[in-house]
């Protein structure tokens, strides 16, 4: 009986060295600059409000005439 104590606890080691390992902290993502990850977003966003702004003052026109 004496051997499966011995290799039950051993197991057993081996199954918290296993889960600690496991749980190492990862280190932190590094900063991400916003502005030129997504550089092209503002122009997109540039130019849809210029067409928005256009439409609406196509409509006023157009409501205005007819």
């Amino acid at each position: 009986m004496a051997k499966k104590s011995k290799a039950s606890a051993a197991a057993a080691r081996r199954r918290q060295q296993v889960s600690r390992s496991t749980v190492t902290a990862q280190p932190a993502p590094k900063p991400v600059d916003l502005r030129e990850e997504y550089h092209y977003v503002l122009a997109d966003l540039k130019r849809f409000g210029i067409l928005a702004a256009s439409m609406i003052v196509l409509l006023v026109v157009l409501a205005l005439v007819f």
